[in-house]
Formats: C-alpha cells, structure tokens, sequence
C-alpha cells in the first residue's frame, strides 16, 4: 500500500469517532481483539536482511559472465590458468562487506529505547509494551509521552501535541475531545488520553516506516553503462566461441579440452574486468572517506549519485535550524527599567520546570533571580496564548506577570502592534511581558495587565548553514527550502542565510497537483512552506521529471517519503 496516497497528516481523514471507555477495555475485550489480530505488533526492519544484501551483490551479469567461464577454466585448464575468476570474490566482497557495514550501524541506531505508554484496563492503569496494544485501548497522555498508535482524543486538559515530525509545523496543536492524534507526535504541555483507533500496520508512523525500508536501487549512469557493455558482449560472445572452437578443432587439431581452453582465453578479454572492478574499488574509497565526516553510505553507486546532484532540497526544521530559539531584543515599554525587566524573565523561565522553545531561550538569555521565590505559576496554554507565575521579590513586594501572545494581551488598536507585525514578518517571533493587577486564579487574569516588554526571538541558525547554502550556489547546486512551517517564516529564515530568491515564497497549499504544473513553480522559486509530506515527495518527482538529479536532506517524519524517493 502506498503510504503517501492515502495518508495527510495536515488534514487526515476523520473516521468515526469511538465511543471513549473512561475505564479501558476489560481483560476478556482486550483477549479477543488478540485473537483476531488487532495488535499493534509491527517488527522493526531498519535496513535489508543479509540475505537480500548478498543476493543482490553476487547475482549480477557481470558475476554470470565471469563465474561461467571460471567453472569452464576450472574444468579444463589448470588452476593457474583460472586467476582471472578471483575479480568476482574481490569485487562482490567490497559490495557486500560495504552493505553489511551499513547495515550493522543502522541496526544499532535502531535499538533506542522503547515506549512504555500507560494503558487503561479493567478500569486501572498499567505500563505496557507498544507491541502489546490492541485496538480500542485507552491510552493515557502526560507531558513528554509520545503517542504510539494512532487515535481519537478522549480527554483532555490543556493537552497540546507537537506534530513538527509530521507536518513541520513548529507550533504545537492544542487538542480537545474528539480531535485526531497520529503516532509519531508527542506531547509538550497538559494531560488526557486518547482511544486507539489504528494499530499495527494501519498507523501512521507504521506505514511510513514500511515506505522507507523498502528498497530501491540507486540510478548509476556507470553501473547502467557498464551493463550495457556486458549485455552486448554476452550476444557477441556466443558466434565468437563457435568460431573459435570450431578454428582449434580444424585449423591447430586440438582436443576439446585444449579447444575450450584457449577459446575461453581468447573470450575472457573482451570483459571489462578492469574497469568493474576499479569502478568498485574508487566507490569504496570514497565511502571512506564520507565515512570519516560521520557520513554513511548504504549503497556504492550512492557516490555517483551524489557528485551528479544538481538539486538539493532541505527542510528548514533541524536542517537550517536548530531546535531552540534566541532573544536577540529586548525592549522595555513605558520607561520600565531594563535591569528589573531582566530580573522578572530570569524569574519567569525558573518558574516552569517543562519550558516550551521560546521559553527556554528567556531562560538563556536572563539567569535566575535567585532572591524572587514564584509562590504560584500558570502553564503556557495554546487556549489562552500566555504564561504566568506570582512572586515573592527580595524586598517583599508580590507581584503578578504573565508571558505571552502581544495581540491577546494588548488591547486591539494598541500602537506596538503594527510594530509587532512588522517583526513577525521578518520571520520573528515577539512575545509581551506585562504586570497583572488580579491574582493568576482569575479567569481574566489577562484583562488590564499593565504591557511592560517585549521580547524578540528568532531561531536558532545552524551555524555552518550559511556557509553551506554559499559552496551550493558556487557549485552549480540550486537548493529548494521544503517545509511544513509557514512560507513568510521559511522564508525569513531563507534570506538571513543567504539564499538566492528566498524573497520571493511560495504555498504550497496553492501549488498545482499536476507534476508538469508543480515542476514549472519549482524550477522558478526556491522557499516553499506548509508542505504536506506527500507534497514533498512529489516535489522530488517532479524535479526528477525535468531532468534533474535530486538530494533530499531530512530530520523529521514528514521527510521519509520524500527521502526515498
């Protein structure tokens, strides 16, 4: 089953939601589903199995060719006669010992450790393995859990869901009764639980998984060249060794033996074994040396592949960013004072020990008041667009400050806006400190808080990512910037690193569905944002379409199907 046709993380399909059993299933509805095979029992594959490696490596043309004249040789001649044969154990060995390697290092990636989610049965709550999960279980929900199956949210309290490795979208999902929850995210803020509603294979993340184990060979202009010349020289091969068989047996008298062997040896030289062996041996090489940069190649001719790369496409999450944010401003607002400001942040960011991005950039930026105690505290909500917490100061005054969203904070009309605007458009993030005069208990805590500053973040740039973008352009390379994020943002992020055309974004929600259609906007543009991963996907097609070759880099879920690719 293709992966990337049927499944949209951005708008996934809604099936009818189940009826939620606050309690869980019983121990007699969780055996039955067993026994049907309503299990999510997925085996984890995370490269091809030895014998798919060796089979792929000694059952080549050229491996048939060379081996059938070995045997020949072997037969009829004596064995020093018969040394050409040792190119098939050398070449065939380099391949295999290659693969194998990469194989033994992804198997260990893939040992990480498993989730233990918390399953509700028989109206109690226990830690179960992920394989023993059944279709319908109540699956509870607490910050940091990552969510194993897919599901229909049951309940919820203030439960947000970072959904960045599906969609690229930086900013959590705020989550309510009845809402989807796909496996793969996780949670960063609040609690519930959720009921499953796919296991197994069906789930998301499972058939993600299972596109991108599947393999496919990588295209090798010298391996496809290669293999024509041989498949010429086996249909030439054929009237040759009549011919000269028939001129040992008649013309020079001599046995068959005799006859075979020379016939054999006249033959052997018209097999490139030479160029197929060098060809294999300068691929190992430079699998070495990509080796020695942290860098694993599962196949050879991936180093063909990769010097051919006309078109690189990257995410901007984790590829041109890092995964926090810095404050590179603070402006304080109806002459506050910039040290106390200091003081009330270094506060703030002590005060929630499971700080979000922004959050824990205050925390970076402004070390700990260590005289201010927080007596109470308000978790960031994506409901209410704040945080908050009370103090004790050293000179024993309380004070009240909320953290948040300027446009739910500041009343409408209020001048910073147009101001905050303007920096949101330069792919900033600015987030308003102000003083509350009710307590944080009070459902409108927000309602007349006195605005006191603002704070500008920005991501955190990868700091070799301008320098790599610069040897891109000085190669010939265009790069295409692909994300799940919002274009302006991508963009934004595009253009402090130097891209050539990042000004000019474009939506991917807008582009044509026809590869033709889709081709013609990427060869024009380079930033495109709020891409599905099927998009992403489609994108390298049609590239691949025009003629190009196309690299695909990827730290997230939402970049697999394109990877493979």
């Amino acid at each position: 089953m293709d992966a990337g046709a049927e499944l949209d993380p951005v708008h996934p399909v809604r099936p009818p939601a189940p009826r939620f059993k606050p309690g869980g299933l019983t121990t007699a509805e969780v055996a039955e589903r067993v026994a049907r095979g309503a299990v999510n029992d997925v085996p984890v594959r995370s490269s091809r199995s030895t014998a798919d490696i060796v089979r792929a490596n000694v059952f080549t043309r050229f491996n048939a060719i060379i081996g059938v004249l070995w045997v020949i040789m072997l037969i009829v001649a004596p064995l020093q006669d018969s040394l050409f044969g040792y190119v098939i154990i050398a070449n065939t060995g380099i391949g295999i010992i290659q693969e194998m390697r990469a194989k033994k290092t992804l198997d260990g990636l893939a040992v990480i450790g498993e989730a233990k989610p918390s399953v509700r049965r028989d109206g109690r709550t226990a830690e179960i393995s992920t394989s023993e999960i059944v279709l319908d279980d109540v699956i509870e929900l607490g910050p940091g859990d990552k969510v194993v199956v897919d599901g229909t949210v049951g309940e919820a309290e203030g439960l947000e869901i970072d959904e960045s490795l599906l969609t690229g979208e930086a900013d959590p999902v705020l989550k309510k009764p009845g809402d989807p929850v796909m496996s793969g995210s996780f949670v960063v803020a609040g609690g519930g639980a959720f009921t499953a509603t796919k296991v197994g294979r069906e789930a998301y993340a499972a058939q993600l998984a299972e596109e991108a184990t599947r393999f496919t060979l990588v295209h090798s202009e010298l391996r496809t060249g290669i293999s024509t010349i041989l498949k010429y020289v086996t249909w030439m091969m054929i009237p040759t060794s009549i011919g000269l068989i028939i001129s040992q047996l008649v013309v020079k008298d001599d046995n068959l033996k005799d006859a075979i062997a020379r016939t054999v040896g006249g033959i052997v030289p018209m097999i490139p074994e030479g160029l197929v062996l060098l060809t294999s041996v300068a691929f190992a090489i430079g699998v070495i040396r990509l080796g020695r940069k942290q860098c694993l190649v599962q196949e050879l001719p991936a180093i063909e592949g990769l010097a051919r790369v006309d078109v690189v496409c990257l995410d901007k999450t984790g590829t041109l960013t890092e995964g926090g944010m810095d404050v590179t401003e603070l402006r304080p607002l109806g002459g506050a004072d910039p040290s106390y400001v200091r003081k009330v942040l270094g506060a703030l960011g002590e005060s929630d020990p499971r700080p979000n991005a922004s959050l824990q950039a205050i925390v970076d930026a402004y070390p700990d008041s260590a005289e201010w105690r927080c007596t109470e505290s308000l978790p960031f909500s994506s409901a209410r667009k704040y945080s908050g917490a009370s103090f004790s100061e050293g000179d024993g005054e309380n004070s009240t400050w909320l953290l948040g969203a300027p446009d739910v904070l500041l009343p409408a009309g209020d001048p910073a806006l147009d101001e905050i605007n303007g920096l949101n458009e330069q792919g900033l993030r600015v987030l308003l400190l102000a003083r509350a005069a009710r307590e944080l208990d009070d459902p409108d805590v927000g309602a007349g808080a006195k605005p006191t500053a603002l704070i500008v973040l920005e991501q955190r740039l990868r700091p070799d990512a301008a320098d790599t973008l610069r040897y891109f352009e000085e190669q010939k390379v265009h790069a295409k910037v692909i994300s799940g994020d919002n274009a302006v943002s991508v963009g934004a992020v595009a253009g402090k690193l130097g891209l050539p055309g990042a000004e000019n974004t474009v939506d991917a929600r807008k582009m044509p569905a026809e590869q033709a259609g889709m081709a013609e906007v990427l060869d024009e543009n380079a930033v495109f944002g709020r891409v599905t991963p099927q998009q992403k996907r489609d994108m390298v097609a049609a590239l691949q379409s025009r003629g190009h070759t196309v690299a695909m880099t990827g730290d997230g879920v939402n970049d697999v199907l394109a990877l493979k690719e």
